[in-house]
């Protein structure tokens, strides 16, 4: 008989792994990344409740740094809607405040936006413009609202216009689309249940009344007729008829501009503060801008998963909903009544 194996003569087993470790690992790493997101979700309901996130914070641009004078510049970018909007007219209040900020540089670089929006922004720079002078900088586009908020700069200032900007796009825009013969070829129809006949007016799946045209029509001449007066108002060299010959809709060349009395001088942002010091009597100033923090709530719900059926759905629905624009854009569709 073979003698069995001693206990020294047996064949080492490999060690075990420390599964009991590693997993409490993950769960603490789960655990912390629950925690940063669940930290940053209450940050950003803190801040949306006292409005923190929307205080601009300023910043330094140019100019003498030591100077106690300063000019602000507000810039404007993109299409004029939220939070654009916001953060502009709080811009706009940070200035007005500030009496160490003598004068206002508004740069613009947009296509326009929502009727309501752009004389939002207005409105807040007519009650600027009416305490400290204001000067414009039109960078790529100032076009339809983008040339809309400008005119909150009064009678007394000036707008520069870099020589390969594109401004003007005087008027008025409704999109719609007609999704009528899509919607008989996938077996869709209009039927909406209604308390009046205008309740569910520009209905993309349905074609649009004569009523229906002259009441949108009515509502498109009546944004017009503002835009319109807010440039006569604004721009002493131009009468009403002058305006309404100018408001076809188009963009203007800065040359094209210029000639027609919509800007002053072409000229970059440096010639507009150069011109804005000398309004003010001023040799060395500081130049500043305004940042806003960003909307954490907001980041968050970019990162997070999107169902995509219930975003065509949202945009299908949205198709439906009126909004006015004083908008130039190659992609929005034709007006009510083209």
């Amino acid at each position: 008989m073979s003698s069995l194996p001693t206990a020294d003569s047996r064949p080492a087993k490999p060690p075990r792994k420390k599964r009991k470790s590693s997993w409490a690992a993950r769960l603490l790493l789960l655990l912390l990344i629950c925690s940063i997101g669940a930290n940053a979700f209450m940050y950003s309901q803190y801040e949306e409740y006292f409005q923190f996130n929307s205080q601009p914070k300023e910043s330094f641009r140019d100019g003498d740094a030591d100077s106690d004078d300063k000019i602000a510049v507000i810039e404007i970018g993109g299409t004029i809607m939220p939070p654009v909007t916001e953060q502009t007219i709080d811009s706009i209040e940070k200035a007005k405040d500030d009496a160490a900020v003598k004068g206002v540089i508004l740069s613009v670089d947009s296509p326009g936006g929502i009727v309501a929006d752009s004389h939002q922004i207005y409105h807040a720079l007519k009650e600027l413009s009416a305490i400290k002078p204001v000067y414009v900088s039109m960078k790529r586009l100032a076009a339809s609202g983008g040339y809309y908020v400008s005119m909150g700069i009064g009678e007394q200032g000036r707008i520069f216009a870099e020589p390969t900007t594109w401004t003007g796009s005087i008027g008025v825009i409704i999109p719609r689309y007609d999704m009528t013969e899509l919607g008989s070829k996938i077996g869709v129809q209009a039927d909406a249940i209604k308390t009046g006949k205008f309740k569910d007016s520009l209905n993309p799946l349905r074609p649009l009344t004569q009523e229906e045209v002259e009441l949108w029509n009515a509502i498109i001449d009546d944004s017009f007729d503002l835009f319109v007066k807010v440039i006569v108002d604004n721009r002493p060299g131009l009468d009403e008829a002058k305006v309404r010959e100018l408001a076809t809709g188009q963009v203007y060349t800065a040359n094209q501009a210029l000639e027609a009395g919509l800007v002053d001088e072409i000229g970059f942002e440096d010639a507009a503060v150069k011109a804005l010091e000398a309004k003010l009597g001023l040799s060395n100033t500081r130049i500043v801008t305004y940042t806003h923090p960003a909307d954490w709530s907001a980041a968050i719900s970019l990162i997070q998963a999107r169902d995509h059926r219930a975003e065509i759905l949202e945009t299908f629905l949205n198709a439906g909903v009126p909004r006015a624009y004083y908008l130039f854009s190659s992609l929005t569709p034709a007006s009510v009544g083209d």
